[in-house]
């Protein structure tokens, strides 16, 4: 049985480039879609947060005003509610020792920006998965949490590798827009990733050797088919 770690944000909220305070918190599909899927094919889904702090979902991503039908955000609140424990008790991201997990996995939402993309544990923990060459998945804005895996000299650890993330046209059309505290797709790019994104809304997945990445919510299934799929390859 695979053992996936998946690293959930604690953020509740995030400052904005105006200075105001937003409401966020881990995307419901997200989450819901790809530990199903995992979970569906006898995979272990184990849990963190920093700090083992009970994560927060986006009430954006519960109703329309995330673009998100009643039905689809029923069976989405269905399924977290089925895994309502590991969510009450995540494990603390501190503790967590690469070597009992073969891949870590990574959900978006806006909150990653707020803590998962400099958080010193995460940073460590990609870092070991990069040279060992455990399989890392992320989706949406939890690519930003990539950021927080740098090298000695200050650089990206994935610099120079193939990615996707939430495009900066997304993030103009249906995110923050100009009031993002970054558009995550730039930094990226500034940092050295390869950036491969598809047309707004699509189901986009990108994958470089153990690097899985997902642009947006669309692409939840497929980044964590991608997963298993690199699983089963090893």
């Amino acid at each position: 049985m695979s053992k996936i770690l998946m690293i959930v944000s604690a953020a509740d909220s995030l400052v904005l480039a105006d200075g105001s305070t937003h409401p966020t918190g881990f995307w419901a599909e997200e989450v819901a879609a790809s530990h199903k899927v995992l979970r569906a094919a006898g995979a272990q889904v184990d849990i963190a947060t920093p700090g083992a702090v009970r994560p927060t979902v986006d009430a954006l991503s519960l109703d329309s005003r995330g673009g998100v039908s009643e039905a689809d955000a029923q069976e989405f609140r269905a399924y977290l509610d089925t895994i309502a424990d590991q969510l009450s008790s995540p494990l603390k991201l501190a503790d967590v020792r690469l070597s009992d997990y073969d891949a870590l996995y990574i959900p978006g939402g806006h909150a990653p920006m707020a803590d998962l993309a400099h958080d010193t544990d995460l940073g460590r923990l990609l870092n070991e998965a990069d040279a060992q060459g455990t399989i890392v998945a992320a989706l949406c804005h939890g690519v930003a949490a990539l950021l927080s895996a740098t090298t000695p000299d200050g650089g990206f650890t994935f610099a120079g590798r193939a990615l996707t993330a939430f495009a900066d046209e997304e993030e103009r059309q249906g995110g923050l827009g100009d009031n993002t505290p970054f558009y995550l797709e730039s930094v990226l790019r500034e940092r050295g990733a390869t950036v491969e994104t598809g047309a707004p809304w699509s189901n986009q997945v990108v994958v470089d050797g153990k690097l899985i990445t997902g642009q947006n919510p669309q692409s939840s299934t497929g980044t964590a088919e991608a997963t298993l799929k690199a699983l089963a390859a090893r």
